[in-house]
């Protein structure tokens, strides 16, 4: 599902305008990378958990000419799934 088709299907069901549902749903992610950027966890009850890991630098290798080089530290976001949708989705019983 892209986000148009996700604005749709929600527009759809609250019957609310595809402007307002864009707005809203802009709003909400603006608010999840903002929190994201700032190393806070987003908690979803029900839903799951966004929050930030950090990476250790490393040492990798181009699989084109084998030559080995410096990969960088850095933050990277994870989502963790909540009981309820894991269990809907029938990944943990």
């Amino acid at each position: 599902m892209t986000k148009t088709e996700l604005v749709a299907s929600v527009s759809e069901s609250s019957h609310l305008s595809k402007k307002d549902v864009q707005a809203v749903l802009n709003g909400v992610l603006a608010a999840i990378g903002d929190s994201l950027k700032k190393g806070e966890k987003v908690a979803l009850t029900g839903f799951g958990t966004f929050e930030t890991v950090k990476k250790e630098a490393r040492t990798g290798r181009n699989p084109r000419t084998g030559e080995t080089l410096e990969i960088p530290a850095r933050t990277s976001p994870r989502f963790s799934p909540g009981k309820p949708l894991r269990k809907a989705m029938n990944l943990f019983e």
